[in-house]
């Protein structure tokens, strides 16, 4: 699954309901690249829409129980291989220090995800 699809499908998933407009926001890329990841994604049956409550022009994104059947698949594909990575390349005193800066992590993804 191409990424923008993939952070699409996870901000649905972690945040809820949200417009195209906003997922572009919380991405950081344009309307358009945003609206071409969601025609896939509409058309591969991962998200669907439904009439915005407050604003008729405008649509919310929903994902699906296939979305999140997908992403779970994906989540897991890419863990499996970030943690062959890890195990490959890294010596048990680094994956040690690796393991300690995951707090870091944690809270620096929060922050850029949040925009």
């Amino acid at each position: 699954m191409p990424s923008g699809g993939a952070a699409i499908l996870g901000h649905l998933d972690r945040g809820g309901p949200q417009t195209t407009a906003d997922l572009a926001h919380r991405r950081g890329v344009t309307h358009q690249s945003a609206a071409k990841s969601v025609k896939e994604l509409l058309g591969d049956g991962l998200v669907r829409t439904e009439p915005h409550p407050s604003d008729g022009r405008k649509l919310l994104l929903h994902i699906t129980d296939a979305g999140r059947a997908r992403l779970q698949r994906e989540r897991a594909q890419r863990a499996g291989w970030l943690g062959t990575a890890i195990r490959d390349t890294l010596t048990p005193d680094e994956r040690r220090r690796l393991r300690d800066c995951v707090p870091l992590l944690t809270r620096l993804t929060a922050r850029i995800t949040e925009r």
